[in-house]
């Protein structure tokens, strides 16, 4: 007889990790209906009956700066949390993501007995290639979302399965613009231009502005524009602020999350460096990638990058399929001019279609069942 689970405890730690989990937990519920799962998470997760201890947003924070503004507050959570599953221990305790916070976590778990599991490899192919040592010690088991993972990781001695992407899963293969324009009450004929600079509070200080200032460029050039801003509903009211004083009102939408809803209603999308860019690439949308972050975290960053780009779509295509503006190249001016080649380049939008179509095709798989077989393997050892 198989084993079943009953405590499943899990750590997200920001937007993406949350939709992520969501879409896994989904098939745990279903493979087993009594399983209660607990930790970090945020709205979509508690959508399928997770117990949040702490909210998703304490963890969201990139860059080495901005982590140490936050580090007392995020070490005094894992602690109390650490603390709270050794006395009583989950039976299998899965990280999403998020690995600087959750690979100390698993450690000290899987050090007391506890099964531990990693969804989403660090990107370790990418830059900062000595956390694979740390990977081997924290975790028994990683989930990997990308096809080239599981070898990779095998070469170290760390079991991995390739799970397919859940987004992947979750978004259709041809997106519905009409219905997604009609969803948000945008013009049928509009050009329509989503706006995502990131769903954490440090991205939104680095990107917001700029990502505004690019579209009142694009507006006094295309009359017919709109703009589409979602934003995760704890960073609405100043997204709102925002561009009520950079009086952009008019051409410029804040939305509440909708962030699938934005994308497949686009005709283009300026994006911040992150898991959004491969769901803009799901969803087949041209787009330009942009990052900005403290000086400080970026010179320390770029040291560690083993790749010429950051977006997960040049990443995964291996090639610059799309434009990459960073830091000092991600101005206003630059921006506007990258999204406007996409809006005058219809066969070249054609070309990266197609592109991103096979993309998504090998990054489709049953995710939340490979998953639940995943943790049934854990549990039977």
């Amino acid at each position: 007889m198989s084993a079943t689970l009953n405590t499943l405890g899990m750590v997200a730690g920001e937007a993406s990790g949350d939709l992520l989990a969501s879409l896994v937990l989904a098939g745990v519920k279903q493979r087993w209906p009594q399983a209660q799962c607990m930790g970090i998470g945020g709205p979509r997760m508690a959508e399928q009956g997770f117990e949040a201890w702490w909210p998703h947003e304490r963890l969201a924070v990139r860059g080495y700066i901005e982590v140490l503004r936050h580090y007392r507050g995020i070490v005094g959570i894992r602690q109390a949390l650490t603390a709270r599953w050794l006395a009583q221990p989950p039976q299998v305790f899965m990280g999403v993501d998020a690995p600087d916070f959750n690979l100390s976590l698993a450690q000290s778990l899987r050090e007391s007995g506890v099964p531990t599991m990693q969804l989403v490899c660090p990107s370790i192919w990418a830059w900062r290639p000595e956390r694979v040592s740390t990977l081997r010690r924290s975790v028994d088991h990683v989930l990997c979302l990308f096809p080239f993972e599981p070898e990779l990781l095998r070469q170290h001695g760390i079991a991995a399965t390739y799970v397919g992407h859940p987004l992947a899963q979750a978004i259709a293969m041809k997106p519905d613009r009409l219905a997604a324009r009609v969803h948000l009450g945008l013009p049928a004929d509009a050009r329509v231009v989503a706006l995502l600079p990131g769903s954490r509070a440090s991205e939104i200080q680095y990107l917001a502005e700029r990502f505004v200032r690019t579209a009142l460029l694009l507006a006094k050039r295309h009359p017919d524009l709109l703009c589409v801003l979602p934003a995760v509903p704890s960073l609405k009211p100043r997204l709102d602020a925002l561009v009520q004083q950079l009086r952009a009102t008019e051409w410029v939408r804040v939305l509440s999350g909708q962030s699938h809803d934005a994308l497949a209603a686009c005709d283009v999308t300026l994006v911040a460096s992150g898991t959004a860019t491969l769901e803009a690439a799901l969803f087949k949308r041209p787009m330009v990638i942009a990052y900005n972050m403290h000086w400080l975290s970026w010179q320390l960053m770029r040291r560690q990058r083993l790749q010429p780009w950051v977006g997960l779509p040049n990443i995964l295509l291996q090639d610059r399929a799309v434009p990459e503006l960073l830091q000092e190249q991600a101005t206003p001016e630059a921006m506007a001019l990258a999204l406007e080649h996409w809006l005058n380049s219809p066969e070249q939008v054609l070309d990266l279609q197609q592109r991103f179509e096979q993309l998504h095709l090998t990054l489709t798989c049953d995710t939340p069942t490979l998953v639940t077989h995943a943790i049934q393997e854990i549990l039977e050892r």
